[in-house]
């Protein structure tokens, strides 16, 4: 993160006792800030305050059960969880201005730092590739980390290079197939809608067409949420990886030919790690 010129900051309502002990038993060297009374928090408007109201008249509900599950703890909700946030991440300027911003659906998911490197365009990860070539078409793929846990959501990458000469189509052109990453589904794992970039438009002079294509290189990411629930976790447990295997499909032409469309097969094998789950004392 250095490298690219970023910092890293925590900030939670942790009381400084606690992120002190938190930071010494994991080696933690970045900076940790308590914000007492949650003021930084509610000020970002960020509070939870799904905890007030399981400890408050409406526990019972159904609803608040539900919100319960999916913005606080599968287990129970204490007094201490009150004034908690809502996990993300903000990216900031030199001026303090917010200039991206990431969050969660589930407390226990959690975008990676590689990923979120990645979807913030800044620099390269430090991963193994796999480099395919067709045709049309060269390709590194990658995925954003080496090793997940449950709970993590990352990126898998796919760097596409089109031949001289050679486009493919994008979204958008509804008469021709354009490139897809279709993943085979697999329990406890998570496929999120894929991200395009922006294309170019093409014209095609013989049938007086314009269509969106990609002539250059790009870039498309493909975020998956390996699942945190307690179900997941047991499902996965003693496990050392995960591969997920997908097709990449397309259709390309030049200025003269357009070409059958093509399917290149895909995988990506990642370690996985277990979820740290020692508790934090801090000294008496």
């Amino acid at each position: 993160m250095e490298a690219e010129g970023l910092k890293l900051a925590a900030i939670s309502y942790d009381p400084p006792e606690i992120l002190a002990a938190f930071s010494k038993q994991r080696g933690v060297t970045f900076p940790l800030l308590s914000d007492v009374g949650s003021a930084t928090i509610r000020r970002y408007g960020i509070l939870n305050t799904v905890p007030d109201e399981a400890l408050g008249p409406e526990k019972d509900d159904p609803a608040v059960k539900a919100a319960v599950e999916k913005y606080v703890s599968v287990l129970s909700v204490n007094p201490r969880m009150v004034g908690m946030a809502f996990p993300g991440t903000f990216v900031l300027d030199r001026q303090g201005r917010v200039t991206s911003r990431f969050f969660e659906d589930f407390y226990f998911e959690r975008n990676t730092t590689s990923s979120l490197m990645l979807k913030l365009g800044a620099g390269t990860v430090p991963v193994a590739a796999t480099k395919v070539s067709t045709a049309h078409l060269d390709m590194t793929t990658y995925a954003s980390d080496p090793a997940v846990a449950p709970g993590n959501r990352f990126t898998l990458a796919m760097s596409v290079v089109p031949k001289p000469g050679i486009h493919v189509y994008a979204p958008g052109a509804s008469t021709y197939r354009f490139v897809t990453l279709t993943l085979a589904a697999q329990p406890f794992v998570r496929i999120l809608p894929i991200r395009y970039p922006a294309p170019a438009t093409y014209f095609f002079a013989p049938l007086n067409e314009r269509v969106p294509v990609y002539e250059k290189p790009f870039t498309l990411l493909q975020e998956v949420v390996l699942e945190g629930t307690p179900q997941a976790q047991a499902a996965l447990k003693g496990k050392d990886s995960i591969t997920l295997t997908g097709t990449f499909d397309y259709q390309a032409c030049d200025d003269k030919i357009c070409f059958n469309p093509a399917s290149v097969p895909l995988s990506w094998s990642l370690a996985l790690r277990p979820i740290l789950r020692e508790p934090t004392t801090p000294p008496r």
